[in-house]
């Protein structure tokens, strides 16, 4: 799995400030970027705004909303200037993911309220990618990055879109502005940051198809893991992801979610979810954890903090789980998590944990 690090903002920002600087003497403020409403330079403008936001969200560790400031191009500002203040902020961006810490997040509002090291320079790439594709539409030059980049950014914080086509295609479709022969057209779109639930003595670390690809490859995706970790039920389930992305069927909260100790960042286990939940809202999870980390109530721990989210949905009402008969130490982990056994067959028990009656739960109105 190539690392979505600051390597990938320099390779994204490299390209399209090239391609810029060969146009650099035509009408930016007259032509239309593509089908924005936006002018070319107005356009420009937008990239560099949004790669130096992205940097001070990280290097300024914020957490409950954007920094307060902008970037303002000087009165007098010509397109090859705007250019190299691209590259500027391309570096800015660069450096403070490289720089920043694995487990930090930082406030971004879609979809989840935060977003880590890689979703920004994700976030950042695609920026660079699609506005500056819409620059050359209106300059009339032609624009293709690289596939293998676009590929990155499509696994990681477009999860829910499916494969198929090329990468470069199929990210103009994702972002509303291409047609694939097989899809309708957006109108609207988001990326998908991946989700993160704060427990006492962990993080569960949302998985992206691309950890999920590299998991079932034999590698890390991208943590660090505990001796004897991640054991094979990690990877079976990252199989799981993979299968489901390919056909376009993953949803990304209902994936896998690795479980990084909080103390030392390493990572523990994983548990997450066999599938969306069924039309009656049932959701099976499952769990496991690597043999060093065991007996130290991790995954009790991490149980009950998916149940205590997920619980609180409209449209989950129970969690069940499936369990051997001789797996007495995950039978012991649902019973402590609140999971009550309701049925049994001649190989395994069923256990559930049903979640409260809808016309009690007390809401929080945000204004």
């Amino acid at each position: 799995m190539r690392d979505m690090g600051g390597d990938r903002v320099r390779e994204a920002v490299t390209e399209a400030v090239a391609l810029l600087r060969t146009v650099t003497g035509r009408d930016w403020d007259g032509a239309r970027a593509g089908r924005l409403e936006w002018s070319c330079r107005r356009t420009a403008e937008h990239i560099a705004s949004d790669l130096v936001a992205y940097a001070g969200q990280l290097a300024g560790r914020a957490s409950d909303a954007y920094l307060p400031f902008e970037i303002v191009m000087d009165d007098g500002t010509g397109a090859a200037d705007v250019v190299d203040v691209i590259e500027a902020t391309g570096a800015l961006l660069a450096a403070a993911v490289g720089t920043a810490p694995r487990a930090l997040r930082a406030f971004h509002p879609y979809p989840f309220r935060s977003a880590g090291r890689e979703g920004f320079a994700a976030m950042g790439i695609t920026e660079v990618l699609v506005h500056t594709h819409d620059i050359a539409e209106g300059l009339g030059v032609a624009y293709e990055p690289p596939a293998e980049l676009c590929a990155d950014v499509l696994a990681r914080i477009f999860p829910h879109v499916r494969p198929g086509h090329a990468p470069w295609p199929t990210l103009l479709w994702a972002t509303g502005r291409g047609e694939l022969p097989d899809r309708a057209p957006l109108t609207e779109w988001r990326w998908n940051n991946d989700l993160v639930i704060e427990a006492e003595r962990l993080t569960l670390s949302g998985v992206t198809p691309a950890a999920a690809a590299d998991l079932l490859a034999g590698g890390t995706g991208g943590f660090r893991w505990i001796e004897g970790g991640p054991f094979e039920g990690t990877r079976d389930a990252a199989g799981m992801i993979v299968k489901a992305y390919e056909a376009g069927t993953h949803r990304p909260e209902w994936g896998m979610f690795v479980l990084v100790r909080t103390a030392d960042g390493a990572a523990v286990g994983a548990l997450g979810f066999h599938g969306a939940p069924d039309e009656e809202g049932r959701a099976e999870v499952g769990y496991d954890l690597a043999e060093g980390a065991r007996g130290h109530g991790y995954a009790t721990e991490a149980l009950g903090a998916l149940a205590s989210r997920y619980l609180a949905r409209d449209d989950v009402k129970v969690l069940f789980a499936v369990i051997d008969r001789d797996n007495a130490a995950s039978q012991r982990v649902v019973a402590r998590a609140g999971f009550t056994r309701v049925s049994e067959d001649a190989d395994q028990y069923a256990y559930e944990l049903t979640g409260p009656d809808p016309a009690l739960r007390v809401y929080a109105r945000e204004d």
